[in-house]
């Protein structure tokens, strides 16, 4: 029995080993070659990346390579023993060279217009009505040990002639201990893909995450690169760039025919494109076009910025589609030149920064030797077999058993088999995260970002325990929500708050059940006895954000008081949706001098029975879903809000009939440098007769004071910070706002603010200003303007902002138009 694990040990440690060299291709300049071709005599193809280096594998040894270049002669190397690495200096031909020449046109534009002529014949989604095919994909963080030194450096500091103090610095060495033995992280996934009726969507057959019984579903369906070469727009690690054979291509682009060679027995033009408009973080690399059919053949695009990306897409040609169809892709990910530290699939790596604070020389760390590779090989191809697809609308499922699958299921779709290295990796971060609690660790932080603390099968709700506003003082309670652990089917949630200024108790308590697990639809029901800000608006189907501190109810003192009985529906069996259906009886109470006008009837109090409709839809994001339920994998943007209330007249004691609508439009964009844009456009129209508690305030965050000092408050995330608390109300309004964040700047070795650009503006008007009896108002129908910076995470979270109000509502006094702010932002890591 020894002998044969002996021998099995031997056979696998055999068929892992792999002849590789390394070198770089330069000029007789000395400068690297970008995409430079190298071949070997058993027609191991590959290329020089845009440093002119490169890596080339082969599983036998092998006696000499080429190495060619469009303009320069092709050089001969011969393979010496003992020797990885090879620096290659290729010389300028002085012939023409032999290629497609077109008079007075670059050929490799004339060849990418045949691309772009051609594509709804070469791209299978167009070509085709339908396919299907499974792939096996892994992705691995890890390192390669031989880059790491490993040394025990030490050091000695002399405190005095006498003696010393030496300090020992292993962090290297452990680090390649740890990377010779394991990878850092490691999943697995087979999945099988179906086109049909123009989408395409992904079902995850099997799922397999070192350290995790159950996977992270976020890193499952992270989009790290496009999956057909022939999308409009090329992605690639979450950004977005025009795609070289798009439409538009050739005036973004600039191309360079490098060579021709053969593929897959099929001979090819070999084209360099490079984006000729972005400075940074351009989308580059090289085409290989059948020159045949001009499909593309093979693929290789590039990023080289703060983190310098890598995608190749390799095809298969198909004889009777007369298509290349995809049959591989590879993605990588090593450090590029950052600023700052970048953390990415959910902080499962980070890149640290390559300055240092006393701008000292760097010292290496693990993350200059990190990377994060991805490779996906596709099997089981079938053309127009009409496959039956369920749930079309999603991007993503997630089979519920994908994650209990045995090893015999992997044995079985792993193009190679686990090597020692993989399943060590398994083994000790399974070990590790049995021992540290990760898992269990890792979902409760996820609770807490989301504002919730786990105790047992209650999630305590933090947002509860303290707050503070102009009305109650400090509003102290207790409040939470049942979890799985109490039951998957049944939920309780309640509060309880008291305020040390007004003296009253407040509480909520309510449940519901669920009804369907896969849309997650639920049937709730609640009574509340609290109090409310007026003239809010509140979208119930708004996610739920977690802060330490909400700045703008610190300062607000008008409030009304509701009890109310509802009862609703959430559910997301609409596609690309969440949607809040809601009956509710509410008795009111204005907590300020306020009456309310109806026809000569004035009302201190009242009740509103009201049906309300509210859904977010994400027509651009991708849904997943999981066995926990349907979830948005991949958040795009525009996203659109809509919420419509209605009275219900004489139900329930109502006292007024009225209908409110309400939308609002979100965009963001985040760019690898650090940089965010964000867009908001929102507004509201109250019809009949709607109390000024139920109407709009566009939400003011200014103080009533005499000096600008003493109107230093906590900025807002989305309030008019020079506009006055009570000073606006309208019964119809429309908002836009934006903003433009940089990256952070160095102004002193821990001053680095993050500079925001902010303009807001908004319209409005009133309808029957008379039934509003007691507040002092005035209307936007002049229109509200303001405009400031944000200097954001100054020093730990801190920061600060000033803003200018100007247009026709500015005040007489120019500093009554300032507003100073402070802002604070919580880095939680994730």
């Amino acid at each position: 029995m020894k002998l044969f694990c002996l021998l099995t040990l031997f056979f696998t440690l055999t068929i892992q080993a792999q002849f590789q060299i390394n070198g770089i291709v330069n000029d007789s300049k000395n400068k690297p070659l970008p995409f430079a071709t190298i071949t070997t005599s058993d027609n191991n193809n590959t290329i020089t990346d845009v440093d002119g280096k490169f890596v080339l594998h082969s599983l036998t040894n092998i006696p000499s390579f080429t190495v060619s270049y469009v303009g320069f002669t092709t050089k001969t190397i011969t393979v010496l023993n003992n020797k990885k690495f090879y620096s290659i200096l290729l010389s300028e031909k002085t012939d023409n060279l032999k290629e497609v020449v077109i008079a007075n046109e670059n050929p490799a534009l004339a060849i990418l217009r045949k691309v772009i002529a051609n594509k709804n014949n070469n791209n299978p989604q167009k070509k085709l009505n339908n396919f299907e095919y499974k792939t096996y994909n892994k992705l691995i963080v890890t390192a390669n040990p031989d880059s790491i030194d490993g040394r025990i450096d030490s050091s000695a500091a002399y405190k005095d002639f006498n003696k010393k103090e030496i300090n020992i610095d292993s962090s290297d060495y452990k680090f390649k201990e740890i990377i010779s033995k394991q990878h850092l992280f490691q999943t697995e996934k087979v999945s099988q893909y179906q086109f049909a009726n123009n989408k395409l969507k992904e079902t995850i057959l099997g799922s397999k995450m070192a350290g995790f019984k159950q996977p992270i579903y976020e890193i499952i369906a992270f989009n790290l690169q496009s999956i057909s070469i022939y999308d409009t727009k090329y992605e690639l690690f979450e950004t977005k760039h025009e795609s070289p054979i798009s439409n538009n291509a050739l005036a973004d682009y600039s191309y360079k025919l490098l060579d021709t060679v053969a593929i897959k027995g099929r001979n090819t033009y070999m084209i360099y494109f490079k984006n000729k408009k972005r400075r940074s973080n351009r989308l580059e690399g090289v085409l290989y076009i059948d020159q045949e059919n001009f499909a593309v053949a093979k693929a290789v695009m590039r990023i080289k910025g703060v983190l310098d990306i890598s995608g190749i897409h390799e095809f298969e040609y198909v004889p009777s589609e007369k298509l290349w169809f995809q049959s591989n892709t590879t993605f990588k990910i090593v450090k590029g030149k950052n600023d700052e530290d970048i953390k990415i699939l959910g902080g499962t790596i980070q890149f640290d920064a390559d300055a240092e604070e006393d701008y000292e020389t760097r010292k290496k760390v693990a993350s200059d030797f990190t990377y994060v590779l991805s490779e996906s090989n596709n099997f089981d191809i079938h053309y127009n077999n009409n496959p039956s697809v369920k749930n079309p609308a999603l991007y993503i499922e997630i089979k519920d058993d994908a994650s209990k699958q045995p090893e015999t299921f992997w044995n079985k779709y792993r193009k190679d088999s686990l090597d020692l290295k993989g399943q060590k990796t398994y083994q000790l971060l399974d070990s590790l995260s049995i021992s540290k609690r990760i898992e269990k660790r890792l979902g409760s932080g996820r609770k807490i970002i989301n504002g919730y603390f786990p105790i047992g099968p209650v999630d305590l709700d933090l947002k509860k325990i303290i707050s503070y506003n102009n009305y109650e003082g400090f509003r102290l309670g207790i409040g939470g929500i049942t979890n799985d652990r109490f039951s998957k089917g049944f939920r309780i949630e309640g509060y309880t708050a008291y305020g040390t200024k007004d003296g009253v108790v407040k509480y909520s308590l309510g449940g519901g059940a669920l009804l369907d697990k896969n849309t997650n639809t639920w049937i709730n029901g609640y009574y509340t006895d609290d109090i409310r800000e007026i003239a809010s608006t509140v979208f119930a189907v708004d996610k739920r954000v977690f802060k330490i501190y909400d700045p703008r109810p610190i300062n607000i003192s008008t409030f009304y008081h509701y009890t109310t009985w509802k009862t609703n529906l959430q559910t997301k069996i609409i596609p690309k949706t969440e949607a809040v259906l809601e009956l509710s009886r509410n008795y009111v109470e204005p907590k300020f001098d306020y009456l309310f006008n109806l026809n000569g009837k004035l009302y201190s109090s009242y009740i509103m029975t009201t049906a309300m409709l509210s859904i977010v839809w994400a027509p651009f994001s991708d849904f997943m879903q999981t066995p926990t339920g349907r979830n948005e994998s991949d958040k795009r943007f525009p996203r659109f809000t809509f919420q419509y209330t209605q009275s219900l007249p004489n139900v329930l004691g109502n006292d007024f009939t009225f209908g409110k609508i309400d939308f609002k439009t979100e965009y963001e964009k985040n760019y690898l440098n650090g940089q965010k844009t964000s867009l908001l456009l929102q507004g509201g129209y109250a019809m009949g007769d709607v109390p000024i508690t139920h109407l709009y305030n566009t939400a003011p965050n200014n103080l009533t004071k005499e000096t600008v000092i003493q109107r230093i408050t906590f900025a807002g995330r989305n309030s008019f910070e020079t506009m006055y608390f009570n000073e606006f109300f309208s019964s119809q309004y429309i908002m836009f706002q934006v903003k433009h964040g940089f990256d952070r700047i160095r102004l002193l070795r821990k001053v680095r603010p993050s500079l925001v650009l902010v303009t807001r503006m908004a319209w409005g008007n009133m309808d029957h200003p008379e039934q509003q009896v007691g507040p002092t108002y005035k209307t936007l129908n002049k229109g509200f303007f303001e405009s400031g910076i944000e200097l954001n995470k100054i020093y730990k979270g801190f920061g600060l902002g000033g803003f200018y109000r100007y247009g026709p509502n500015q005040l007489l006094r120019f500093e009554d138009n300032i507003a100073a702010k402070i802002s604070y932002v919580l880095d939680l890591g994730l």
